[in-house]
């Protein structure tokens, strides 16, 4: 298909990037920002680098996190008993006596 409409090649242009990598790329920003952000209005130097401690702990946990979730939803699917659908005899008929 060529001309104006014609969809947009995958493999073209930019490659997308990683929504859990710009996810840790801000916390990290924000890791320095905040605390940045409590020195300039006063609180004190202890305070501020307990808070970027705080917010560092938590971005790594949710980085562990968020790798995980990707890693299990990447995994397929296990198709079991349970997969098919509940019951005795799901799917056939049993005979009536």
């Amino acid at each position: 298909m060529s001309g104006p409409h014609r969809p947009a090649d995958p493999t073209s242009g930019t490659p997308d990037r990683d929504g859990v990598t710009d996810l840790v790329r801000w916390a990290a920003f924000s890791c320095f920002l905040v605390p940045v952000a409590l020195l300039w209005y006063g609180a004190s130097f202890a305070g501020a680098a307990g808070t970027a401690f705080g917010l560092a702990a938590v971005t790594a946990a949710c980085r562990l996190l968020l790798r995980r979730s990707e890693r299990v939803a990447a995994r397929p699917r296990a198709r079991g008993r349970r997969a098919r659908g509940g019951g005795r005899h799901a799917g056939e008929k049993a005979p009536v006596d």
